[in-house]
Protein backbone atom coordinates (compact mmCIF):
# COMPACT_ATOMS: atom_id res chain seq x y z
CA UNK A 1 0.00 0.00 0.00
CA UNK A 2 1.49 3.47 -0.94
CA UNK A 3 -0.03 7.13 0.19
CA UNK A 4 1.68 9.78 -1.99
CA UNK A 5 0.42 13.26 -0.64
CA UNK A 6 1.56 16.54 -2.59
CA UNK A 7 0.57 20.07 -2.91
CA UNK A 8 1.82 21.51 -0.06
CA UNK A 9 4.19 24.94 0.02
CA UNK A 10 4.02 28.21 1.42
CA UNK A 11 0.81 30.89 0.55
CA UNK A 12 -0.19 34.15 2.21
CA UNK A 13 -3.17 34.36 4.93
CA UNK A 14 -6.47 34.45 2.77
CA UNK A 15 -4.96 32.11 0.10
CA UNK A 16 -5.80 28.41 -1.48
CA UNK A 17 -3.96 25.21 -1.77
CA UNK A 18 -5.04 21.84 -2.89
CA UNK A 19 -3.30 19.05 -1.72
CA UNK A 20 -3.50 15.65 -4.01
CA UNK A 21 -3.07 12.26 -2.23
CA UNK A 22 -2.54 8.94 -4.80
CA UNK A 23 -3.49 5.74 -3.56
CA UNK A 24 -2.45 2.43 -4.58
CA UNK A 25 -2.26 -1.11 -3.42
CA UNK A 26 -5.58 -1.37 -2.62
CA UNK A 27 -9.45 -0.61 -3.34
CA UNK A 28 -9.27 2.55 -3.05
CA UNK A 29 -13.04 2.79 -4.16
CA UNK A 30 -14.32 0.75 -1.22
CA UNK A 31 -12.15 2.60 1.26
CA UNK A 32 -12.67 5.67 3.90
CA UNK A 33 -10.28 7.88 3.40
CA UNK A 34 -8.97 11.44 5.67
CA UNK A 35 -6.78 14.19 5.60
CA UNK A 36 -4.72 14.74 9.01
CA UNK A 37 -2.25 17.52 10.30
CA UNK A 38 0.10 17.97 12.60
CA UNK A 39 1.46 21.09 13.75
CA UNK A 40 5.08 22.19 15.32
CA UNK A 41 4.76 20.94 19.26
CA UNK A 42 1.08 19.63 18.79
CA UNK A 43 -0.95 16.15 18.19
CA UNK A 44 -1.91 14.92 15.59
CA UNK A 45 -5.36 15.86 14.54
CA UNK A 46 -8.28 14.97 12.10
CA UNK A 47 -9.07 17.58 9.40
CA UNK A 48 -11.82 15.53 7.36
CA UNK A 49 -12.91 11.95 6.10
CA UNK A 50 -14.87 11.11 2.98
CA UNK A 51 -16.59 8.09 3.11
CA UNK A 52 -16.96 5.62 0.00
CA UNK A 53 -20.28 6.88 -0.44
CA UNK A 54 -19.07 10.32 -0.79
CA UNK A 55 -20.26 11.75 2.94
CA UNK A 56 -17.90 14.06 4.22
CA UNK A 57 -17.18 15.29 7.79
CA UNK A 58 -15.19 18.13 8.71
CA UNK A 59 -13.07 19.31 11.79
CA UNK A 60 -15.17 22.69 13.49
CA UNK A 61 -11.72 24.54 12.76
CA UNK A 62 -12.12 23.70 8.97
CA UNK A 63 -15.61 23.88 8.35
CA UNK A 64 -16.91 26.50 5.45
CA UNK A 65 -13.29 26.78 3.87
CA UNK A 66 -11.82 23.59 3.19
CA UNK A 67 -13.93 20.58 1.37
CA UNK A 68 -12.34 16.80 0.98
CA UNK A 69 -12.73 14.79 -2.10
CA UNK A 70 -12.17 11.39 -3.88
CA UNK A 71 -11.98 10.96 -7.53
CA UNK A 72 -11.69 6.91 -7.58
CA UNK A 73 -11.26 6.50 -11.29
CA UNK A 74 -7.91 8.35 -10.41
CA UNK A 75 -7.75 6.90 -6.96
CA UNK A 76 -6.79 9.81 -5.63
CA UNK A 77 -7.89 12.04 -2.37
CA UNK A 78 -8.04 16.13 -2.58
CA UNK A 79 -7.74 18.45 0.44
CA UNK A 80 -9.22 21.88 -1.24
CA UNK A 81 -8.17 24.62 1.15
CA UNK A 82 -9.53 28.24 0.72
CA UNK A 83 -8.92 31.56 3.15
CA UNK A 84 -5.75 30.01 4.71
CA UNK A 85 -4.70 30.96 8.31
CA UNK A 86 -1.71 30.80 9.66
CA UNK A 87 -2.89 28.34 12.44
CA UNK A 88 -3.70 26.04 9.27
CA UNK A 89 0.20 25.73 8.82
CA UNK A 90 1.15 21.79 9.61
CA UNK A 91 2.26 19.08 8.00
CA UNK A 92 -0.43 17.33 5.92
CA UNK A 93 -1.02 13.49 5.88
CA UNK A 94 -3.52 11.60 4.26
CA UNK A 95 -4.52 8.21 5.53
CA UNK A 96 -7.07 5.01 5.02
CA UNK A 97 -8.63 4.83 8.34
CA UNK A 98 -8.67 1.57 10.33
CA UNK A 99 -5.56 0.95 8.94
CA UNK A 100 -1.31 1.66 9.72
CA UNK A 101 -1.85 3.37 6.14
CA UNK A 102 -0.02 7.18 6.17
CA UNK A 103 1.05 9.10 3.71
CA UNK A 104 4.27 10.62 3.73
CA UNK A 105 2.99 14.05 4.66
CA UNK A 106 2.94 17.26 2.83
CA UNK A 107 4.37 20.29 4.31
CA UNK A 108 2.09 23.74 4.36
CA UNK A 109 2.70 26.89 5.74
CA UNK A 110 0.50 30.18 5.79
CA UNK A 111 2.07 33.23 6.29
CA UNK A 112 0.76 36.51 7.97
Amino acid sequence: VQLQASGGGLVQAGGSLRLSCEASGFIFKLNQMAWYRQAPGKQRELVATIASTGSTIYADSVKGRFTISRDNARRTLYLQMNSLIPEDTAVYYCHRPNTSNWGQGTQVTVSS
